[in-house]
């Protein structure tokens, strides 16, 4: 009996660099003295590979002194993470007979179809609904890479864990099942496949063929690792022939035999009744998805040979066992212990740790910068932190370093993807303020005008749009633009485009449930009347164009309708799943990159960044549908096995001459976790640790961002002219101007304002201001007619603020409530009427203006005047007035005992705070009471009527002695009691000097 041909199965190890050393071994063994390497096929896991294979060829030609060399041809293998389709070899003509695969987006809008025909009533909706169907597929996919059939969810090995299981996962295991059943029968009707499974039957029919004919020239499988079943049955085939070889990346032929055995099963069930995977399998292990692949390939551990051909640039190869110790299973990391110093050596590894990832990426790109200095020396940084990659790439540029992402960003985190997640935003939230100013002043939105024209007239509406919460549609901006047009004829132009373009959109939010195809189209139309050919122009611009018409294609044809508020959340999961890669043109010795891209890529220095828990590795997560018995039980692997393939690209890594392993202790959300292989690292080298660690670059970028130091930053007391002191006082301002006078600088002399945000909650002034109009109108009112009701005058002025309907249903039956009680209260009155409302006073008083509005002046029984202020909130108290502050009636008394107020005669008598917060009484209304901030009646504290007039009056003169005619400098915050508002805190850099303060006397 012939003996069995050993399979050519061969590894490179992580030290020595896979694609330069693969070159090194294939141009001697393989290559012809005229035709090159033509000849040759490799087989390689994606079309980065691919790349990084070609460049290892011409580093190689140009090392060698080569005058050329015929390429092989190179053929993808295809990753479904990548979402790349085969190459032509193992999808040809021939193989005409296997059915094509359905289109993804079509099977995502037939899989929500069938969720919610078996789910019914439990069947969530809209985006939700799309969201659980993008996971259904996806655990679909796992099932079909596994060879898993959908007939085997309904074996008794799966069916008898059900007691075990949760309600909610029996329903969601009985609910996967009924969809997986009637989508086989659905493709089987349409004639079509999933794409896992016809990339299944192509690896089949390559093996059948191979083996049943095999090819007269050499075939090599470089760098492919998917241990999918299939795949391993195709590889073991291409390790059979007599021109074949299987070449693994990274495979440890120096792990001891009890390691290996360590690792668990690994896929294989040697008795029946085992699942293929164990729950003590080490499936975290980087080299646990290797043996699975040999598992299933049929090649023993010991049928591995290294591939004896050195790369062009290696790591030092004792390097190799200390990258092999870091990831010891449990049992086998005791051997730490007995571990000698030399087998620990991470010789050319540093560690780097920041405070933060801005300083993190500081670091990094300071590092990158460094190394460009060397001629023709290459780095890499390999992130899965896509944020952390952003901020390296920015930060590069400060040199003019350009370097893409390899990796992508989501087609959402695009101008593009954002311009039309905004659109949807808006027609949502029926054009409120906060989306449509984002919306218009988009980089990419002008209109047809020109930019900076298009800017300015956004601008002006946006300062006039800001403020508390309205109405959404147009009605607000329009009113905005129409008085704005006025001084600026532009901003009319402006509007009429808004307009023109944004009213079909927001038609549709209006409707109870859209159709996706239907927004898409009005997206579409919306978007090129505010951005025209521009949306389209660039990179993220065609993936949005390729995005929008197959998404919008198989919407149509499978008739799926969403409410529009879910329609912003449906298509960002969308957008998710479509990464938007740079033209090329980058920095030619610089790659940033993620993990898959990272795979088979060298360069002299690779700086691994983001070693976080939950970042590097990502965090493992639940399958949504299936539970993990359940996997178990089919052969799957779990969410756990992800981390074994980051623990992989690590090691790999690692196997670089130079290494810089990096992470921050904080990120965004607080203090962050060492990533489990970084403690490993550390744990390792020992008290060897600090001579890994690198300063320098941290050093450098903390110098970069540190501030010069300077001195302590005084109280402010700001002493302006005499010229510019000489201003008028409000009946308000007095207040500040004793107990904070910065505030009275800075608003008076300064003129300086706050602005209020855009969507602003409702404030105390905002109300006040609108239960001031209403009660003005309704006096006026009652002038001509006597009985005229107050509650029609109260719903046109909310109706003529565009009052958001969420603060009105919350706001508007207290305003009534109290406004009533005003009504009840003034009609009730037979000892006093009302003489004037909203009347504006004023008088000299020692040189100087003073003026102020007093909400309202009652005509008392014996002639006097009683002086009335409304407030929504908790008047002033009689202690305040004691203490000189809340003086507001006494200026406005002050200016009526002056005759201040024209047309109007009369002592002032009476000071009354009409409040229209809760009751305090027996009041039937609930809300309104009167508060007299004197000391009258049962009160203990406070000023008496008769003092005052003379109290406000030397107040006043103290003010003006002190700061209008005198020099005294404007301290901030200088009377510790006063109640100050915090408009200027930032402006008088409050948290600089308070804390230094000593008794608020220092300046």
């Amino acid at each position: 009996m012939a003996e069995r041909a050993q399979p050519k199965v061969y590894s490179i190890a992580a030290h020595r660099g896979f694609a330069d050393a693969l070159v090194a071994g294939l141009v001697p063994r393989y290559a012809d003295p005229e035709l090159g390497l033509s000849g040759l096929t490799l087989l390689v896991p994606s079309s980065r590979a691919r790349r990084a294979i070609s460049e290892a060829f011409i580093r190689h030609a140009g090392e060698t002194g080569r005058p050329g060399l015929l390429m092989p041809r190179m053929a993808v293998v295809g990753d479904l993470d990548l979402d790349e389709t085969l190459g032509p070899l193992l999808d040809p003509l021939a193989a005409a007979d296997i059915p094509p695969a359905i289109d993804p987006q079509r099977r995502l809008f037939e899989l929500a179809k069938l969720l919610s025909s078996v789910m019914g009533e439990r069947a969530p909706k809209g985006a939700t609904l799309l969201r659980l169907a993008r996971e259904a597929g996806a655990t679909m996919d796992r099932l079909l890479v596994e060879n898993v059939d959908p007939s085997d969810l309904l074996d008794e090995a799966v069916t008898g864990i059900y007691p075990d299981l949760s309600d909610h996962w029996q329903n969601s295991l009985r609910d996967f099942s009924a969809v997986q059943l009637l989508w086989k029968q659905e493709l089987a009707r349409r004639g079509l496949l999933d794409a896992a499974a016809r990339r299944n039957g192509l690896f089949e029919w390559a093996a059948r063929r191979w083996k049943d004919d095999p090819p007269d020239t050499p075939i090599v499988a470089a760098g492919v690792t998917s241990a999918a079943p299939s795949l391993a049955k195709l590889l073991r085939v291409i390790a059979n022939l007599e021109n074949g070889a299987v070449i693994l990346p990274d495979f440890d032929l120096t792990m001891p035999q009890a390691v290996w055995e360590e690792l668990g099963r690994a896929g294989a069930a040697p008795e029946p009744g085992d699942t293929p995977f164990a729950r003590d399998d080490a499936v975290t292990h980087p080299q646990y998805h290797l043996k699975l692949l040999l598992n299933r390939m049929g090649v023993a551990r010991e049928e591995v040979q290294p591939w004896h051909r050195k790369g062009l640039a290696a790591a030092p190869p004792g390097r190799s066992h200390a990258i092999g110790s870091l990831f010891l299973p449990p049992e086998a990391s005791k051997s730490w212990v007995d571990l000698p110093a030399e087998k620990r050596r991470l010789s050319g590894v540093r560690i780097m740790t920041c405070t933060n990832p801005e300083e993190e990426a500081q670091a990094i790109a300071l590092l990158v910068r460094e190394a460009l200095e060397e001629p023709e020396k290459r780095v890499a940084v390999v992130t899965p932190d896509r944020a952390l990659a952003r901020r390296v790439v920015h930060h590069l540029e400060r040199w003019n370093i350009l370097a893409d992402d390899s990796a992508g960003r989501p087609l959402s985190q695009t101008p593009a993807g954002r311009l039309l997640l905004l659109l949807a935003e808006a027609m949502a939230e029926m054009a409120a303020p906060v989306p449509l100013m984002a919306l218009l002043a988009h980089p990419l939105v002008d209109g047809g005008m020109e930019r900076g024209v298009w800017l300015r007239q956004l601008r002006r509406v946006e300062r006039e749009l800001r403020g508390p919460r309205r109405a959404g549609g147009l009605t607000p901006v329009g009113t905005i633009a129409a008085k704005l047009a006025k001084r600026h004829a532009r901003v009319g132009e402006w509007f009429a485009i808004v307009e023109e373009a944004l009213e079909p959109l927001l038609a549709l939010g209006d409707q109870a449930e859209i159709s996706l195809a239907d927004l898409f189209d009005r997206l579409v139309a919306t978007g090129e009347a505010l951005c025209g050919e521009k949306l389209w122009g660039k990179e993220d611009g065609r993936a949005l164009a390729a995005f929008v018409e197959e998404f919008r294609l198989h919407a149509r044809d499978a008739g799926f309708a969403l409410a529009p508020a879910d329609a912003a959340l449906a298509l960002r999961d969308a957008m998710e799943q479509v990464a938007v890669r740079p033209p090329y043109g980058g920095h030619a010795r610089v790659q940033i990159l993620g993990l898959l891209e990272s795979r088979m890529n060298r360069a002299e220095l690779v700086i691994c960044a983001g070693l976080n828990e939950g970042v590097w590795p990502a965090r493992g997560g639940v399958d949504a549908l299936l539970a993990p018995p359940v996997l178990r039980v089919l052969g799957v692997p779990g969410s756990d096995f992800r981390i074994g393939l980051s623990a992989h690209d690590l090691a790999a890594a690692m196997g670089a001459p130079e290494v810089v392993l990096s992470r921050a202790e904080r990120d965004d959300a607080g203090p962050a976790i060492p990533s489990r292989f970084l403690l490993r690292v550390q744990a390792l080298l020992g008290e060897m640790l600090d001579r890994y660690e690198e300063r320098p670059a941290v050093e450098l970028a903390r110098a970069m961002t540190r501030a010069p130091a300077t001195e302590r930053y005084p109280r402010p007391g700001p002493d302006p002219s005499p010229e510019q002191r000489d201003v008028d006082i409000s009946a308000t301002a007095l207040d500040r101007l004793l107990g904070d006078p910065y505030q009275f600088y800075a608003g008076k002399i300064m003129d300086l304002s706050d602005l209020d945000v855009l969507d602003a909650e409702p404030s105390a002034l905002w109300q006040g201001n609108v239960a001031h109009t209403i009660l003005q109108r309704w006096h006026e009112a009652r002038e001509q007619d006597d009985t005229a009701p107050l509650a029609p005058i109260m719903a046109l002025v909310l109706d003529e603020e565009n009052a958001d309907p969420l603060m009105r249903g919350l706001w508007q039956p207290r305003l009534e409530a109290a406004l009533r009680w005003i009504e009840h209260k003034v009609e009730s009155y037979e000892d006093r009427r009302v003489l004037a409302v909203e009347k504006e006073g004023r008088m000299t008083f020692e040189g100087v203006q003073v003026h102020g509005r007093a909400d309202r002046i009652d005509r008392l029984e014996d002639g006097g005047l009683a002086i009335i202020d409304y407030k929504t909130g908790k008047p002033p108290s009689a202690a305040m007035v004691e203490q000189g502050f809340a003086l507001q009636l006494g200026i406005l008394g002050l200016i009526a005992e002056k005759g201040g107020f024209d047309g109007l005669s009369g002592d002032p008598e009476g000071y009354e705070y009409w409040s229209l917060g809760k009751a305090k009484d027996d009041n039937p209304f609930g809300f309104g009471y009167i508060e007299v901030p004197l000391k009258v009646g049962r009160k203990t504290s406070g000023v008496l009527p008769e003092d005052f007039l003379p109290l406000t009056a030397n107040k006043l003169a103290l003010a003006i002695d002190r700061f209008i005619k005198g020099r005294d400098p404007f301290t901030a915050r200088e009377n510790p009691d006063y109640l100050a508002y915090d408009t200027y805190d930032q402006l008088m850099r409050l948290d600089e000097w308070i804390a230094h303060q000593d008794g608020g006397d220092e300046r």
